[in-house]
């Protein structure tokens, strides 16, 4: 099964991200998260300890392995380099195990609008691809909003897209406009999940306004989730009542 997170900045996609991979790594399934945020926080909300943190690091800043790969320096732009670099080693030698979760981070490029190619964006766009085609039981993408930079292998591998949203309109629009993208490349399999829900009111609210996406479940509003983040612990040993709301999210999954 291969999951893909998205959401509006802060609504909580991490947290989700966390406490699917974890459940499903509780299940004996072999799972690979990945996280593909511009400001990759996965590892924290995973609980992963120092000494692991210090042998993770994202992709895009190895310099020195995407000039290997693909012939040209890391920041360049134009020339000649590799545009379909080798990839297929790089999940198993650079990500980090912790309570049987695999991660990857993948970092981010920025182009500045330019839309020029450039050698980190080969080796991530390389990279993305080949993941779909790992036969990894479990693959769990924390993404940011935007979907096209996947392309094709979205539509063909990704078995969902899940929207994580906020009780508020904004967070509704922008699970709009993913929704739109996805869309447009041909992504019909969507999943919205509700996070930071107080009450009834706020979930029926999401379940009305939802932009044609089904519910698969909400993550209740709980302190303890920052509390997690102060003290560098898993959010899904810290907060029972989000554990237990995402193992029913896994059954209807699955």
């Amino acid at each position: 099964m291969k999951l893909a997170i998205s959401g509006k900045g802060g609504v909580g996609k991490t947290t989700l991200s966390a406490l699917l991979a974890q459940a499903y790594a509780d299940m004996g399934r072999d799972v690979l998260a990945v996280d593909a945020d511009p400001s990759p926080c996965l590892s924290g909300a995973l609980g992963f300890p120092d000494e692991k943190l210090a042998k993770l690091k994202p992709i895009v800043e190895m310099e020195e392995l995407i000039e290997e790969r693909t012939g040209a320096k890391p920041g360049t732009t134009g020339g000649f380099f590799t545009i379909n670099p080798r990839v297929d080693d790089i999940p198993d030698r650079f990500s980090v195990t912790h309570r049987n979760v695999r991660l990857l981070e993948m970092g981010s490029v920025d182009l500045g609008g330019s839309g020029c190619i450039c050698p980190e964006a080969a080796m991530l766009k390389t990279l993305f691809t080949h993941l779909m085609f790992r036969d990894e039981d479990i693959l769990i993408m924390d993404m940011y909003a935007g979907v096209e930079h996947l392309g094709r292998a979205t539509v063909d591998f990704v078995e969902a897209m899940i929207i994580v949203v906020e009780p508020t309109r904004r967070s509704l629009g922008t699970a709009r406009q993913i929704k739109k993208l996805a869309n447009d490349i041909g992504l019909e399999r969507l999943w919205l999940v509700g996070n930071k829900v107080r009450n009834e009111d706020e979930s029926s609210f999401l379940e009305a306004g939802s932009p044609g996406i089904p519910v698969l479940g909400f993550l209740p509003a709980d302190l303890k989730v920052q509390e997690a983040d102060r003290l560098g612990i898993p959010v899904y040993d810290h907060v029972p009542v989000l554990k237990i709301a995402v193992e029913e999210m896994v059954k209807k999954l699955i």
